[in-house]
C-alpha cells in the first residue's frame, strides 16, 4: 500500500506545511482502516466520507429550486417521479465518477485528455466549459437572488457579495480539504433542514404524492420541458468530472483488495449524500405542489414570487427559511461549480488558472443577465436546459472508461452496470433530441 499522495485534484494556494502533515496524516490514517476488519465504526468510516457530499451540493443547486418550484406549481405531484428518476440516475453516475478517480488516479478530464484523439478532447472540453458557465450562471444567480430577497441587496451588488463570498469559501481549502468539505456539509445540513420545516408547513397530502413518486405521466410539452430541465440540475455533468477528481489522490492504494474495499466505502458515501440531495429535490417539488398548486397559485413561476407568495400563505418564517436555504444552496453551489471549473481546465489543458480570474470569468454571465433586466427564475431554467443537453458528452466517455479493464483493472464495470449506464444515457439523449425537435417545430410556426 502507498502512502497517501498529499497533493489536491484542483489548484489552491498551498497550506503551511503543519497543515498538509496534519492533512496527509489524516490520510494516512484513513489508508490504514482499509486493512481492518471490514466491520467498522462509524467513526472508523467517517474519514471515507466527503467526495460525494462535494459533489451533491451540485444536486440541490438554485436550478433545482427553479424548476422544482415551477415543476411543483404548474403541475402538482405529476413530475415527482423525474425527481425520484433522476436521483436514482444520479447516484450510479457519481458512483461511476468515484470510481474512476480510485481505479485510474486520474480525472474523467484526464482521461479524456489522454485516450481520445486531440480534436475529440477538444470538443469535449468546450462542450465541459460551456457547462460550466451555465452552472455558473445559475449559481451565481441563485446566491444572489437570496442577499436580495432576504436583505433587499440590489442584484448586482448581490451577485459581487456571492461572488466574493464563494471565493472565502474556497480559501478554506487551503486549510486542508477536510475543513472544506466539512463546511460544504454544513451548508447541505442548512438546506436539509430548511426544507424539511417547509415541508410540514406545507402540509403534503402524503398518499397522494407517494403515488406519483412511482407513476411516470406527462401531461403536455410543457411537462416534459420542466422535466429536462429537473434531470439537468438533478444529474449535473459538471459534478461528474468533479467527483472523480475528488477521489482520484485522496487515499491512494495500489494492491486490488484494498481499491474494492475504499470503492465500497465510496458508495456509503454516495449513498448518504445523494439520498439527502433527492430528499431536499423531493421536498421543493412537495412544497410548490402543496403550498401554491393546490391553493391556486398554479402561475407561480419564479424564485422570487415563490418568496413573496409564501408569507401570506405560510407566514414570514416560511419565506425566511426559504431565502436561506436558497442563499445556502446559492454560495455552497457556486463554491463548488468553480472547483469544477478549475478540474475540467486542469485535466483537459493542463493548465492552472488563479481561482479569482476562474472566477471573474465565470461570472461575467451572470452580470449580463442581471444588467440586461432578464428573468433570473427564466435564466436559471434555460441554464439547466442547457447541461441536460451536455450530460451526455460527460456520460458516455464515464461509461466508455469504466468498463475498460485495461484502465480500471479490478473495478472494471460488470456487464449489468455498463447496461444500466447506457440505459440511463439512451433515456437523456431520447429526451434532447424530442426537446430539439419541439423547439425546431415551434421556430417553424
Amino acid at each position: 500500500m502507498s502512502n497517501p499522495a498529499v497533493s489536491l485534484p484542483v489548484e489552491t494556494p498551498r497550506p503551511p506545511p503543519g497543515r498538509r502533515r496534519g492533512e496527509a496524516a489524516s490520510r494516512a490514517a484513513a489508508a490504514r482502516t482499509l486493512a481492518l476488519p471490514h466491520r467498522l465504526t462509524f467513526r472508523q468510516i467517517l474519514p471515507f466520507l466527503g467526495p460525494a457530499f462535494v459533489a451533491s451540493v451540485a444536486y440541490m443547486d438554485p436550478g433545482n429550486f427553479a424548476t422544482n418550484i415551477q415543476a411543483g406549481a404548474k403541475f402538482g405531484y405529476l413530475l415527482l417521479w423525474v425527481v425520484v428518476a433522476s436521483n436514482l440516475m444520479a447516484m450510479l453516475i457519481q458512483t461511476l465518477s468515484a470510481k474512476v478517480g480510485i481505479a485510474t488516479g486520474r480525472s474523467l478530464a484526464e482521461l479524456c485528455r489522454d485516450e481520445f484523439p486531440r480534436p475529440v478532447g477538444a470538443g469535449l472540453w468546450l462542450i465541459a466549459e460551456a457547462v460550466a458557465i451555465a452552472t455558473d450562471l445559475a449559481e451565481l444567480l441563485g446566491a444572489a437572488l437570496g442577499l436580495n430577497l432576504l436583505f433587499g441587496i440590489p442584484l448586482t451588488w448581490a451577485a459581487l457579495i456571492a461572488a466574493a463570498g464563494t471565493l472565502v469559501i474556497l480559501a478554506l481549502e487551503s486549510r486542508g480539504m477536510r475543513r472544506l468539505e466539512a463546511l460544504i456539509g454544513g451548508f447541505v445540513a442548512v438546506i436539509l433542514v430548511c426544507y424539511v420545516i417547509e415541508l410540514f408547513m406545507g402540509a403534503p397530502n402524503w398518499g397522494e404524492l407517494l403515488g406519483h413518486a412511482v407513476t411516470p405521466r406527462f401531461s403536455g410539452v410543457e411537462s416534459i420541458l420542466l422535466a429536462s430541465g429537473i434531470l439537468g440540475a438533478t444529474v449535473m455533468p459538471h459534478a461528474i468530472y468533479l467527483h472523480s477528481a475528488l477521489t482520484q489522490n485522496r487515499i491512494v492504494v495500489s494492491a486490488p483488495g484494498l481499491k474494492r474495499r475504499l470503492f465500497k466505502l465510496q458508495l456509503i458515501d454516495v449513498a448518504i449524500a445523494m439520498g439527502l440531495a433527492g430528499l431536499v429535490n423531493g421536498a421543493m417539488l412537495i412544497v410548490a405542489a402543496s403550498t401554491f398548486h393546490f391553493a391556486g397559485y398554479s402561475d407561480v413561476g419564479s424564485i422570487e414570487e415563490a418568496y413573496r407568495t409564501l408569507e401570506p400563505l405560510l407566514g414570514r418564517a416560511a419565506s425566511v427559511v426559504f431565502g436561506i436555504a436558497l442563499l445556502a444552496s446559492g454560495l455552497s453551489s457556486s463554491a463548488v461549480g468553480t472547483m469544477a471549473g478549475q478540474a475540467i481546465m486542469q485535466g483537459f489543458l493542463r493548465r492552472r488558472v488563479p481561482l479569482l480570474v476562474r472566477r471573474l470569468v465565470t461570472m461575467a454571465p451572470a452580470l449580463v443577465v442581471i444588467q440586461l433586466g432578464l428573468d433570473p427564475t427564466r435564466s436559471l431554467v434555460i441554464s439547466q436546459v442547457i447541461l441536460s443537453f451536455g450530460i451526455p458528452f460527460a456520460l458516455v466517455p464515464l461509461l466508455r472508461f469504466t468498463a475498460d479493464r485495461r484502465l480500471m483493472g479490478v473495478l472494471a464495470n460488470r456487464r449489468l452496470t455498463t447496461a444500466l449506464g447506457a440505459l440511463v444515457a439512451g433515456v437523456i439523449i431520447a429526451l434532447n433530441i424530442f426537446l430539439l425537435a419541439q423547439v425546431f417545430a415551434g421556430a417553424a410556426a
